[in-house]
């Protein structure tokens, strides 16, 4: 349907323009511009110029370097501008293709294949009998292209109102399929390459399928649009109407004299958006927040809401502290601040060297065993200084609801978090440094077991997601660092206590607890009461003998009670009766703490019949036992005084058993246990006694009542009795030693089942002590019978 005339004439390639035929387009050239030539070259003939584009493939002008498709166009007018432009006025007349070019001195002639359009649709006659069925075809599918075109074009223009503005009614008029196309392409705002692609397209129906596409594409860019700006304005809107809704609800508020709440609900808002927290908390807190702004503020619902939600605010979420990596560093605040707890610096210490390595770790969880007064709760708040942790210290002891571990629900008046959600709360951050002090005091009763909601808290499998009843979000405490105190192991549970790393804090030596005052206590004191280094000196001998005889404990809380005593008097005799100086020395130490309180039994001068010497662990350390027997005429009867337990009963009656059966390789009658009375008696009979480690000593007490034969008077003794005479292992073993140490005894007998024990003990302890190992009665007697 498309013909071809081929003719010559001026050519002007334009940078970036795409002109479709039907277009009146207007473009500037400068008077210096070599395009100028060849427009005035055309205005010389009949006004006719071929114009196409640029290819980008360089700057001379041949069919490699311009799109052989361009339009032939006539000029209309040329106006002179200033800065010498001129202004050109052309109007696209027809397609055609670029066969040749010629330079005929700057003045480019083109020779061109002119694309004529096909007739129009209407001007074929359908009902005329010599057209071929083919013809027929042709015009419905040409007339069906127009339609599809002017309904696209409707669709197209409902989105583009302004674009194509008026163009409806003038397109309803064309009838010729490649003047529609050339008439909607040059009316849209198309990018250059689709524009391109219409003006490439000989073949009508190419060109109907570009544009078709085209306007598809479009159609469906203003329909996501649409969407877009639709989603955009009822946002904008919604947003707008909350706002105005908020601010007449705020004067409402304000006219009822009740505008508090309305400020706590934009400062619980603006304190969530710099909450930091998981997606899961904040939006839990979000839905409690407009749940309280929907409450009346004089309700009693309201007041407990707003409590909660404070509570939640202030929680420790993902807020944690940078802990203290300086392993040096560490160590130098653990020995500045303590003298002594090796194990307990030790473990810091490998918990600082793991992090290091791993940049995360495990947080142990510790448990302190010891006496009172060994600094199990102080070594806690030097570890969270060694390490740059946040300290909180929760006490146990009498707690016996396990609400106060897991908190109380919201339901009930006056709940409140537990006391490991309150701790995390005071503490700031999720990796404090919390010590549960006193967890062997902690109780049941008809309320719950507190025993068992500290299971939760101290598995390290389970604590990442622990639920406080009052809280209802689980907390994470896998990043707390717990250290658990207790005086008796025995009292734990055994589940909770599994969950602990037990490290056992032993008493105090003489010596420990005379550095420990040297570098600490009386520093203490003196800072206490106001005395200064010049003004008090406790010489060294009065030291150790404030240790020795005016306390007996494990630890030194005493030992720091009687400096302090002594302080004090110092300080009136400073104040009163004007002196610079106050010389406290072993001689005048009674004028400060009175008369001597206590005295260690000496080993005995001699050696005696029936009186072994035997070691006692005691709560407050270790002590000396002298165990006496005397053997009467009676009827076999065994006589126990001293205030004993069950099981020394039991051990007394064990040891005098395996006496019997071997009375025969010792010359005893067999008559003898029948006709006498034996009568055993450990002194200082108001303190109870019990457990199995006196056995040996009471059967050699006997022993030594019935034979006669003398003991060792340097001779000290422990360990636990079976019938056949096997001596079994016994503990407290330091404390005993100790005790062995201070009453100036030389040789004591130790079961040899506790050899490491004695391994680990220091030399301090040990030195002056010749230590036997006994595994049965006949070794024990070989070294404690003269």
């Amino acid at each position: 349907m498309a013909r071809a005339v081929k003719k010559k004439m001026p050519m002007v390639a334009l940078d970036g323009m795409i002109i479709i035929p039907g277009m009146i387009v207007q473009f500037d050239i400068t008077n210096h511009d070599s395009l100028i030539s060849n427009i005035e070259a055309s205005m010389h003939r009949n006004q006719l110029v071929f114009i196409t584009s640029r290819n980008g493939q360089g700057e001379e002008v041949t069919t490699e370097t311009v799109n052989t498709i361009g339009v032939v166009s006539k000029v209309r007018e040329l106006t002179k501008l200033s800065g010498n432009i001129v202004r050109v006025h052309v109007e696209a007349l027809s397609r055609a293709e670029l066969i040749s070019v010629d330079d005929n001195e700057g003045i480019y002639i083109a020779e061109i294949r002119v694309i004529n359009k096909p007739d129009n649709v209407l001007e074929l006659k359908v009902e005329d009998e010599e057209k071929s069925k083919a013809q027929i075809e042709e015009v419905a599918e040409m007339m069906a292209m127009v339609r599809m075109l002017r309904d696209m074009f409707i669709k197209y223009s409902k989105s583009n109102p302004k674009a194509v503005k008026n163009m409806e009614r003038r397109f309803s008029e064309v009838n010729n399929i490649s003047d529609l196309i050339d008439s909607i392409a040059g009316s849209m705002p198309l990018i250059p390459g689709d524009r391109l692609k219409i003006l490439n397209a000989i073949d009508v129906r190419e060109r109907f399928m570009v544009l078709s596409s085209i306007l598809t594409r479009e159609i469906e860019v203003d329909n996501i649009k649409r969407d877009l700006s639709n989603s955009i304005k009822s946002k904008v809107e919604k947003n707008q109407r909350d706002y105005v809704l908020r601010e007449q609800m705020k004067l409402i508020r304000k006219e009822l004299g009740d505008d508090t709440s309305v400020s706590d609900i934009d400062t619980f808002r603006e304190e969530l958006s710099k909450l930091k927290a998981t997606d899961e908390v904040k939006e839990k807190i979000a839905k409690e927040i407009d749940r309280f702004s929907r409450l009346p503020s004089e309700s009693s619902e309201s007041s407990v809401q707003r409590g909660y939600i404070e509570t939640v605010l202030e929680m420790p979420w993902d807020k944690a502290s940078k802990d203290s990596k300086n392993i040096d560093k560490a160590e130098k605040i653990l020995n500045r601040d303590h003298y002594g707890l090796e194990k307990v610096k030790e473990r810091v210490l490998e918990f600082l060297a793991v992090r290091a390595l791993t940049e995360k770790g495990d947080s142990p969880i510790i448990c302190l065993v010891g006496p009172p007064g060994t600094g199990k709760t102080s070594i806690a708040r030097s570890v969270a200084t060694a390490l740059n942790k946040k300290y909180v210290r929760i006490s146990l002891g009498g707690v016996r609801d396990e609400a106060e571990i897991r908190g109380h629900r919201r339901t009930y008046v006056g709940a409140m978090p537990g006391r490991i959600a309150s701790g995390m709360k005071s503490a700031g951050v999720k990796n404090p440094l919390m010590l549960l002090d006193e967890i062997d005091k902690v109780s049941s009763d008809y309320k719950g077991d507190t025993s068992s909601a500290l299971l939760e808290v101290l598995d390290s499998e389970q604590n990442c997601r622990f639920r406080d009843h009052y809280i209802e979000i689980p907390i994470d405490l896998s990043e707390v660092m717990f250290i658990a105190t207790a005086n008796d192991i025995n009292s734990i549970p055994r589940p909770l206590l599994d969950r602990m790393e037990v490290i056992n804090v032993t008493s105090y030596t003489e010596n420990e607890k005379f550095h420990i005052a040297k570098e600490h206590l009386i520093k203490k004191q003196y800072k206490a009461n106001g005395i200064k280094n010049s003004s008090l000196k406790i010489e060294d001998d009065a030291l150790m003998s404030i240790i020795r005889h005016y306390t007996k404990e494990a630890g030194v809380r005493g030992l720091e009670r009687c400096i302090s005593q002594i302080c004090r008097k110092a300080a009136k005799e400073i104040i009163q009766d004007g002196k610079s100086r106050v010389k406290v020395t072993k001689d005048n130490l009674a004028d400060f703490l009175g008369m001597e309180k206590y005295h260690f039994d000496p080993a005995n001068e001699k050696d005696e019949v029936g009186i072994v010497r035997g070691l006692a662990w005691t709560a407050v350390g270790g002590d000396t036992l002298q165990i006496e027997v005397n053997v009467m005429p009676g009827k076999g009867e065994i006589i126990l005084t001293g205030q004993l337990g069950d099981v020394m009963k039991e051990s007394a009656s064990t040891g005098i058993s395996y006496i019997r059966s071997i009375a025969g390789n010792y010359g005893i009658a067999a008559d003898f246990f029948k006709e006498h009375d034996f009568h055993i008696h450990i002194p200082q009979g108001a303190v109870p006694k019990d457990g199995p480690s006196a056995g040996i000593t009471m059967a050699t007490a006997v022993f030594s009542a019935i034979t006669e034969k003398e003991v060792r008077a340097q001779v000290a003794m422990t360990g636990e009795i079976t019938l056949r005479g096997r001596v079994l292992p016994i503990g407290g073993l330091k404390e005993k030693l100790l005790a062995a140490s201070t009453a100036g005894i030389k040789t004591v007998l130790v079961p040899v089942k506790n050899k490491p024990d004695v391994e680990d003990i220091s030399d301090e302890i040990k030195g002056g002590l010749d230590i036997i190992f006994v595994e049965s009665m006949e070794e024990v007697l070989k070294y404690a019978l003269v």
